[in-house]
């Protein structure tokens, strides 16, 4: 019999790095968790160690089908989902110009069509009970452009943007976070990052990125332990954020970023307001002012 307060939870990308921390903490904890992974015997420890309550999934993320048939497996063995963590993705680094189309397409397919699809695939069935939680693992990435990672922030800035706008239409019934997270200890800047072919004229930019990653002296602050540890309470808070920044990091990058915006933003703001129609009433006393407001949930 489950435990009232029991949860099953489905992780996508659950094989290494910050979902492989988070997979093990999750068990540690006493829930259920469908692990997912290209190569789902890399999970042989947990599953040995957690029989009953890790059902470990084969799943290209990138798969419509295999989606749809994990989603179906998790709720055939556990009888439902209460937290999705769409955690799988990779980085990669180059000029905007420099990267092939297929990495382009991978990263777009991977980051940011993958996590919409499973998001749309678990829906129904939270929808149905009326109850549910969902983490979208962004990055700072998602919220602050960098050079040398333009394609990687494209697919975390759509996927913040994704949830953001999904938190207002699935409010009544269920609650979803886009966690940002800065850098962390995990093999993201290692062995799973990939590069673009190199260009000239972009040493300054892009190059030094890339020498910097390279070198092996990028130690990020951030623990993924803790950071599992948060996920964990996240998923049973009564009002989650829509946004959370994890790591002194980030904070520091978000805190630049918006500083930067607004100042540009003040700078040219006669130019911004001078585009109104002449006859154009003030805008917050306009009725499309008042559905925004008044839908703004």
């Amino acid at each position: 019999m489950i435990k009232t307060m029991e949860k099953i939870w489905f992780i996508t990308g659950s094989s290494r790095g910050l979902g492989r921390s988070l997979t093990e903490a999750v068990l540690a904890a006493g829930d259920k968790v469908v692990a997912t992974a290209r190569q789902p015997k890399v999970l042989q420890d947990l599953a040995e160690q957690y029989p009953a309550q890790l059902l470990p999934v084969a799943l290209d993320v990138t798969d419509k089908v295999q989606i749809q048939k994990a989603v179906a497996q998790a709720i055939a063995h556990f009888g439902r989902i209460d937290v999705l963590v769409n955690n799988a993705g990779f980085g990669i680094i180059g000029a905007a110009e420099a990267y092939t189309e297929e990495q382009v397409r991978s990263q777009l397919e991977t980051n940011l069509y993958a996590p919409i699809e499973i998001t749309r695939a678990v829906l129904p069935h939270m929808r149905e009970k009326r109850a549910g939680r969902i983490l979208q693992i962004s990055s700072i990435g998602g919220r602050v452009g960098n050079a040398g990672v333009a394609i990687y922030q494209a697919a975390k800035f759509g996927l913040s943007g994704f949830t953001e706008a999904l938190a207002q239409e699935i409010a009544p019934f269920i609650r979803v976070t886009s966690v940002e997270p800065g850098g962390f200890r995990t093999d993201w800047a290692g062995d799973s990052m990939t590069y673009a072919p190199a260009l000239q004229d972009y040493e300054t930019t892009v190059g030094t990125r890339e020498k910097f990653f390279k070198s092996g002296n990028f130690n990020p602050v951030g623990d993924p332990a803790k950071a599992a540890q948060v996920m964990i309470e996240l998923a049973q808070h009564p009002e989650p954020p829509v946004h959370l920044v994890l790591g002194s990091e980030a904070i520091g990058f978000l805190e630049n970023a918006n500083a930067a915006r607004e100042a540009e933003m003040k700078k040219w703001l006669p130019v911004s307001l001078s585009t109104d129609a002449d006859d154009a009433e003030n805008f917050l006393e306009t009725e499309a002012a008042k559905f925004y407001l008044r839908t703004k949930i």
